[in-house]
């Protein structure tokens, strides 16, 4: 079974309860906006957006569905959001560029009667209509647990380093969740934050760059860094490789991209965290369905004052990478194990 067949399925039993316990109404129809933020994660084209359409086509057959990518600029999503409102959406489902500028963007759908369903990234200040995500505080503070569990069973002292925080963009409002979390996932835990740094458009070579710089100011005091998503936490591990950096110290990553599960393959990344983009893509479409038909989605929680539903996530290492990607159908051990991987593979007994 692929990965999207197979989360899906899985997102149609998690969020049943998201829709009120009203009988089902015919199929609806209409217009759904689906604007994602940047290109940088490779997870919009290849994950969100297959899932998103794929319930749509399933849940709605006659509505129509619009993609739009803003490539990490304010500005453009902002024409975005305009022209699919032009093209008669109503409902918008938004994962903002800048949490703060999607304010505005939310006053705006809503002032016209149009329905917003803030995705991945919350808008704090403005309350969207519903907020459909994993738990990204609890991201957040289970890579930094598991990073120090790991130290600690390697017995890494406390007192003779610490660790390079590696955050996400400073105008994304998931990313200071994940900031947060991880700063309760270290708090004592005995290792100091030797330094931290909010990587710009979550944009790898920015965040290379920096780690590069703390690798000549701290150098072996540096005993792991947490790393806020694979880009970044892969961007230090080129750091380390590009500063002859031997053994690399552990490091984290967070969306189990195919390029963060061969690190941890080769060894060179410590953890990620297994989040199927398809499974919140599906609830996401769950609701706007909802929202078409006038029910009202039940929320589990609220979060920034939004009705919001929040998965769990999974931390994966190379003890579990096996039974819980590999042997479960998300990336197949063809896609893993290439070339300089094999070994690895081999190793973790992978089978290609």
């Amino acid at each position: 079974m692929t990965r999207l067949s197979n989360h899906l399925i899985c997102a149609s039993a998690l969020t049943l309860s998201l829709l009120s316990g009203t009988p089902a109404l015919a199929a609806p129809s209409g217009t759904v906006a689906f604007l994602m933020p940047d290109q940088a994660s490779t997870r919009y084209e290849q994950h969100d957006f297959p899932g998103f359409k794929a319930e749509m086509t399933k849940l709605c057959p006659d509505c129509k569905v619009l993609y739009q990518n803003a490539n990490a600029d304010v500005a453009t999503q902002q024409q975005q959001f305009n022209s699919v409102i032009s093209q008669g959406a109503k409902v918008i489902v938004l994962d903002p560029v800048d949490s703060t500028a999607a304010a505005s963007l939310v006053h705006l759908a809503q002032s016209q009667g149009i329905k917003v369903i803030a995705y991945d990234r919350p808008v704090p200040s403005t309350p969207a209509d519903y907020y459909v995500s994993f738990d990204n505080e609890g991201i957040g503070k289970a890579i930094a647990q598991s990073l120090v569990q790991h130290l600690k069973e390697k017995g890494v002292p406390t007192d003779k380093g610490g660790v390079l925080q590696v955050n996400g963009s400073p105008t994304d409002a998931a990313a200071g969740l994940i900031k947060n979390g991880i700063h309760a996932g270290l708090q004592g835990s005995g290792y100091k934050t030797l330094a931290e740094y909010d990587t710009p458009d979550w944009a790898p070579p920015k965040a290379q760059q920096w780690v590069s710089g703390q690798i000549t100011r701290f150098g072996a005091q540096i005993v792991g860094v947490v790393a806020a998503n694979d880009g970044t936490g892969g961007a230090a591990v080129a750091a380390f490789k590009a500063a002859g950096v031997n053994p690399l110290p552990p490091v984290t990553g967070n969306d189990a991209t195919l390029a963060g599960l061969q690190l941890i393959v080769a060894g060179d990344e410590y953890n990620t965290i297994l989040k199927p983009s398809e499974i919140v893509a599906a609830a996401a479409a769950k609701v706007a369905v909802g929202f078409l038909s006038g029910q009202a989605p039940k929320a589990e929680r609220t979060l920034f004052k939004t009705p919001s539903q929040l998965f769990t996530p999974t931390v994966i290492t190379a003890k579990n990478i096996k039974s819980d990607v590999v042997d479960k159908g998300i990336v197949s051990a063809k896609e893993l194990c290439t070339g300089r991987y094999a070994e690895g593979c081999k190793s973790l007994g992978i089978a290609n």
